[in-house]
């Protein structure tokens, strides 16, 4: 048992419960705890397996190579359309996580033998998403929006692909484009924070809607 996380859970002012008994379950199923991104995170051969965290609606556990596991209850979660490698499990409450907790030790079992046997989530690069013509187009005409986008990570380029791309009419992928180009030309992703005040920087947590 690691002692940063110790304080991080006696921290907690909301799911402390949970990610406690959520902190036993893993700790049976024989990894190694450590603390990472200012989280619990469990370790097999050094390799990083699962993360438990908490938000506003509920608390879960994340798989980092969620995508290879077989999921037979159906109930891993892909938290944004840009998340290609982990899945999380989501609990909203203790009696949620005791009902399930040979299912929860199943996944974690599993979540093991992948990385036992070195298994790798195939991932798309940047070049395979769609880039929606009408983003073609505003670049032809901003330069300086182009040359920033493509500044972006791989990872913030194909959020705001997936993002642009959904809508199904043109006029509203473009409402879409123009309401993010000072984000981008900022050098902020989709989903990062750009008010300064998330404790989960660089994601944004909505603490700007609290002020």
């Amino acid at each position: 048992m690691n002692a940063k996380v110790d304080t991080f859970l006696a921290n907690l002012k909301t799911w402390q419960e949970e990610l406690t008994r959520l902190r036993e379950l893993i700790l049976d199923c024989g990894l190694t705890e450590d603390f990472k991104w200012m989280h619990p995170c469990y370790t097999y051969n050094g390799k990083n397996v699962i993360l438990i965290h908490g938000f506003k609606d509920y608390c879960a556990l994340l798989f980092n190579k969620g995508a290879l596991l077989s999921d037979e209850k159906g109930i891993l979660v892909q938290q944004t359309e840009n998340t290609q490698s982990a899945r999380q499990l989501r609990f909203t409450n203790l009696n949620d996580i005791e009902q399930q907790k040979s299912v929860i030790k199943s996944y974690i079992f599993e979540a093991i033998e992948v990385e036992k046997m070195g298994l790798k989530v195939k991932m798309k690069t940047t070049s395979e998403f769609e880039t929606p013509d009408e983003l073609e187009q505003i670049f032809k005409s901003n330069s300086a929006f182009e040359k920033a986008f493509y500044k972006l990570t791989e990872g913030r380029q194909r959020g705001y692909l997936l993002h642009f791309s959904k809508p199904k009419q043109s006029k509203t992928r473009i409402s879409r484009i123009k309401k993010n180009i000072k984000r981008i030309i900022d050098g902020y992703g989709l989903n990062d924070c750009t008010c300064g005040l998330s404790k989960r920087k660089p994601n944004c947590d909505g603490s700007h809607k609290f002020i």
